[in-house]
């Protein structure tokens, strides 16, 4: 065995002696030739991948057929996306509210304060606004908030709704959103959604439970007629609007202003991505937009958008899809008259000011059988300032960030075995579950395309665009030196900032005999779309029941073998910088341990909690906010999965 290590030693020695010794500087310079693929096909290509995922729009025969399909769709929503993870008795638990009594209230209403309790420790405030003159079984509304600022629930359009509301003689209640008004805490970026993703929470299940309380509360009022109850809002307002009211049966009048449009038309413009909540992961894998707003057939709908929204969904963008493709399914109830379309041109913008809400006051008032109302009556006064509508939360009030690091707490997961026999065993089932928690589905190199070439200063490469059978890219440089032999190791180098940030480690590595290629996965250097970015397609294809991290793990395990082939090796040497590097490494490794003689990590995390205890924003690493992952996962189960390889 000696005389053969040897003489081989004693010649890769040689070899390396006579390789020249590159420079990161010269490696920079070859780095900067043009991009080996523009951002925009990067797009293009995802844009494409995307549209093959939007499920079809609803054309059922009957409305029989529809009533069923509403129920399989309502049943799977709620079981499968919004509450995934949760814990049944938060879902389950009965209302806590507490009624803090009448305030300043001004003529023909009356105002409550409320505080309720979202899940344990997660408290929000509301303010009801009641007639005058309560009588038995009045007419409710649910009126929620969207992305209104400091103001909260005290928006001066929102009050003068719900003040009128009360004046026509239905129950008023104005629910503080997450993020905003006494809410207003840095841990409530709805981006931490993504966060509760991460160890095994469904982030869409807080947003939904929050609303949802305000929904329990009215229909077990005693004075509210259970079947008159509606819900309305703006912009993010509207989203909840359309989730609550399509998912809630309790819901018998939905009036969503300017929140939401079928997925397809967000995606080809890409300037109206939305939060996570609103592409929660899964939520419109067999549903889009236009579905939910059929699932709320036959109940009285109103849908409103502004013509020139400034902010989002403008009326003739949004139209075509979600009430022109949905009228025949109220149709078939024999209800298309109940089904309302209205377009705002004053003010046009981002708004429900006076116009949209005159178009909501007739349209509850007649759906409530209320003499239809027309006009707005405000008294001097009725608008109040934020601090006389505070409710008050607790000074230790939970926040979203807060509740995903609690619920990253209690994670459990199973030891890892010693012995070698039962770690094979661990390690096979634990496979099976990383594909599952991946969505992992592999993927073939079907066209590496050269683009570009080098030979200088005895240093050759060539770049490629590594076509997928799935349709989409990603993009490498491939760097040896000149004299470098046939039998060369090679060693795979990702970096979080791209190839061109990789130089140093490249020329290390060439300067070593080996030969390297530098690559860029889906979401990285010249792979990457651009403006807005990576995150906004990584929520696209989280909602539509990918993973982006499955997506990259199966790309480099693709380009792995198509490069351990091309250079007639039997495995690679794989080299990351940064974390999302790491993680994907890992995880590829853990999935494919015969493809990786060593894993290097420059810059990496010692765990995935590191996400949630620093904390890292979503738009900082996307792909690794991956449903389950935390919960399932942590990096050293990702090691120990990835077998004996250094």
């Amino acid at each position: 065995m000696n005389r053969v290590i040897l003489p081989l030693c004693l010649l890769l020695f040689a070899v390396r002696s006579a390789l020249p010794q590159s420079s990161p500087q010269s490696i920079a310079q070859l780095m900067e030739h043009a991009p080996i693929q523009l951002p925009a096909e990067s797009a293009l290509r995802l844009r494409q991948y995307l549209l093959q995922r939007i499920p079809a729009p609803p054309h059922p025969a009957s409305a029989a057929e529809w009533t069923s399909e509403s129920a399989k769709l309502r049943r799977h929503l709620l079981d499968n996306v919004v509450f995934h993870g949760w814990p049944q008795e938060w879902v389950n638990a009965p209302l806590k509210i507490e009624d803090l009594g009448v305030t300043a209230s001004g003529p023909g209403y009356r105002i409550r304060k409320l505080r309720y309790e979202i899940v344990p420790g997660f408290f929000s405030s509301a303010i009801l606004y009641e007639p005058e003159k309560l009588t038995a079984k009045m007419p409710a509304i649910l009126n929620l908030n969207g992305h209104v600022g400091p103001m909260g629930k005290a928006v001066e359009y929102k009050q003068k709704r719900c003040i009128n509301q009360a004046r026509q003689g239905i129950l008023s209640l104005n629910l503080e959103w997450l993020s905003y008004g006494e809410l207003d805490k840095p841990g409530n970026l709805h981006w931490f959604g993504a966060h509760l993703d991460l160890v095994g929470a469904n982030g869409l299940g807080v947003f939904y439970l929050a609303m949802r309380k305000g929904l329990d509360y009215l229909y077990g009022h005693p004075n509210v007629d259970r079947a008159r109850i509606g819900v309305t809002g703006l912009s993010g307002g509207g989203w909840q609007t359309i989730i609550l009211s399509s998912l809630d049966e309790r819901v018998t009048a939905a009036a969503p202003v300017a929140g939401f449009m079928s997925l397809a038309s967000r995606i080809m413009p890409l300037g109206e991505v939305g939060d996570v909540e609103q592409n929660a992961t899964g939520l419109l894998e067999r549903t889009d937009y236009p579905h939910l707003v059929a699932m709320l057939a036959p109940r009285p709908t109103l849908l409103t958008y502004n013509a020139e929204d400034d902010c989002c969904f403008r009326a003739p963008l949004v139209k075509a899809r979600v009430y022109d493709q949905i009228r025949p399914v109220f149709r078939l109830f024999d209800r298309e008259a109940s089904f309302g379309w209205h377009e705002n041109t004053d003010p046009s913008d981002h708004n429900y000011q006076l116009d949209n809400r005159l178009q909501s006051y007739r349209f509850f008032t007649q759906n409530f059988g209320l003499p239809v109302v027309t006009s707005e009556t405000l008294a001097a006064g009725d608008v109040r300032g934020f601090d006389e509508l505070v409710v008050g939360l607790p000074a230790n009030n939970l926040t979203i960030l807060q509740l995903a690091q609690q619920l990253a707490n209690a994670v459990q997961r199973p030891t890892i075995p010693a012995a070698t026999a039962a770690r094979a065993e661990w390690a096979t089932r634990q496979r099976a579950l990383l594909r599952d928690t991946l969505r992992l589905h592999d993927v073939k190199v079907v066209n590496a395309w050269p683009l570009w070439n080098s030979k200088r200063h005895e240093v050759e490469s060539l770049s490629y665009v590594f076509e997928f059978d799935n349709g989409l890219t990603a993009t490498g440089l491939w760097v040896k030196a000149i004299a470098s032999p046939e039998f060369a190791p090679v060693t795979i180098v990702l970096n979080d900032k791209g190839r061109k940030a990789a130089a140093e480690e490249i020329s290390d590595r060439v300067n070593r005999g080996e030969q390297v290629l530098a690559l860029d996965l889906v979401f990285t250097g010249d792979s990457a779309p651009a403006d807005p970015g990576p995150w906004a397609f990584t929520q696209f294809l989280a909602t539509v029941g990918d993973r982006p991290l499955g997506i990259e793990a199966a790309q480099l395990t693709a380009v792995a073998r198509w490069f351990i082939k091309t250079a007639t090796r039997p495995n690679a040497r794989l080299e990351t910088s940064g974390m999302r590097s790491q993680v994907i490494a890992l995880a590829t490794a853990a999935g494919a341990p015969e493809l990786f003689s060593e894993t290097v990590v420059r810059g990496g995390i010692h765990s995935l909690r590191a996400l949630l205890d620093k904390p890292v924003n979503y738009d900082a690493a996307p792909d690794l906010f991956c449903l389950d992952l935390y919960k399932n996962f942590d990096l050293d189960t990702l090691k120990a999965m990835a077998g004996p390889e250094r």
